[in-house]
């Protein structure tokens, strides 16, 4: 079985990882394309893993760049579907549906955010989509019908017990673990759904470091160009070493919402401090059923440094995050078991779990 993986963004790689090595492993013929985006390249050669780049230019960020992009890589996947020849798309990409489409070969679109969070994108993927595989927490709208939803989430994949270990030995490589540190991300916020959107500010982020300094060290990962007033707090690491990192880290605080994820996998505090303040299911989830992450609107920073400070006051703050953690993870599946199976087997697959729905729970 020829199976194309699309990764557009860093998180798909490591939602893939694992996923890849396991269809090797079972035979399958997996061929990986990506596009320019962030570190995601970077991640490939430091995985050892074969690839080829259908956008290697990248893109402007402003709307005519990102239709002219988009254009761009539909074209080329076409091109490299015609002369590959895989019998099943998988991925997040709007081009993946289209080209499926056209060529008439099934698709899996793999997503977990809700259709009115990224409603252009579900305009554009969803209707020309085999199937949607989503977390249950996600709402796909008029797409219901055509969703494969799982008892898990996408950061499971690779941060699940069974497929992450984090290992302190390789903090140490970086920097020095005998004091608290806090792990800040500052995103660039400027994909199609992020139009409007407003996150941590040059102001708000010097007022946390000011508040996080006299309780350990501070570090920065950023995928926008950084001040030159916070340089001396860049975390300059392999990309492939940032979840040990972030797993050892005291507190989370950024405007991404992967990292916040990422974070309450791991059972580590974490703020999200955006626009889409409780308006993404799955986070929602994370937030009021399993208190592992907090989400606070760019409009109130004064209510971010209250909760940073109530945090920080709280004794046995990690233990409570961990004992949360575990509950969560009694709920949920292997996400990487599973997605192997459901794409290795597919579509026998789909038959069985529309049927069957607790036949995942085999997954765990």
């Amino acid at each position: 079985m020829r199976i194309l993986i699309y990764l557009g963004h860093p998180a798909h790689f490591h939602l893939f990882k694992n996923v890849i090595n396991s269809l090797q492993k079972k035979g399958c013929d997996v061929l990986i394309l990506i596009k320019k985006k962030d570190v995601l390249e970077e991640l490939l050669i430091n995985k050892g893993l074969k690839y080829h780049n259908i956008l290697a230019e990248g893109r402007k960020d402003s709307k005519i760049g990102i239709m002219w992009g988009t254009i761009k890589r539909a074209y080329r996947l076409l091109r490299f579907v015609v002369n590959n020849r895989p019998s099943l798309l998988v991925g997040t990409s709007v081009e993946n549906s289209w080209i499926g489409k056209i060529m008439n070969i099934p698709v899996i679109n793999v997503n977990e955010d809700d259709a009115k969070i990224v409603p252009l994108y579900a305009k554009l993927s969803y209707p020309f989509a085999s199937e949607i595989l989503s977390p249950i927490t996600c709402n796909n709208g008029k797409w219901e019908q055509k969703s494969i939803k799982y008892a898990g989430f996408q950061k499971l994949a690779y941060l699940h017990p069974n497929q992450f270990k984090p290992d302190i030995e390789i903090v140490k490589r970086y920097l020095p673990i005998d004091k608290p540190y806090f792990l800040l991300r500052f995103a660039k916020l400027n994909a199609h759904h992020d139009v409007g959107a407003n996150g941590i500010s040059t102001k708000v982020a010097q007022n946390l470091i000011d508040i996080l300094s006299k309780y350990g060290n501070i570090y920065i990962t950023t995928e926008r160009e950084l001040e030159l007033q916070f340089e001396k707090y860049r975390l300059n690491i392999n990309p492939l070493d940032i979840h040990h990192i972030m797993a050892s880290a005291k507190l989370y605080i950024g405007d991404s919402q992967s990292m916040a994820v990422e974070a309450a996998m791991l059972g580590v505090p974490s703020i999200r401090f955006n626009s889409f303040a409780g308006k993404i299911g799955v986070l929602e989830e994370l937030e009021n059923k399993y208190e592992l992450t907090h989400s606070i609107s760019p409009n109130y920073p004064e209510e971010l440094y209250r909760f940073v400070y109530n945090l920080l006051s709280q004794e046995n703050l990690r233990d409570t995050y961990q004992s949360r953690r575990k509950r969560m993870l009694a709920d949920k599946i292997d996400v990487t078991a599973f997605f192997t199976w459901f794409i290795e087997n597919y579509p026998e697959s789909k038959k069985i779990i529309k049927e069957n729905p607790d036949y995942q729970y085999r997954f765990k």
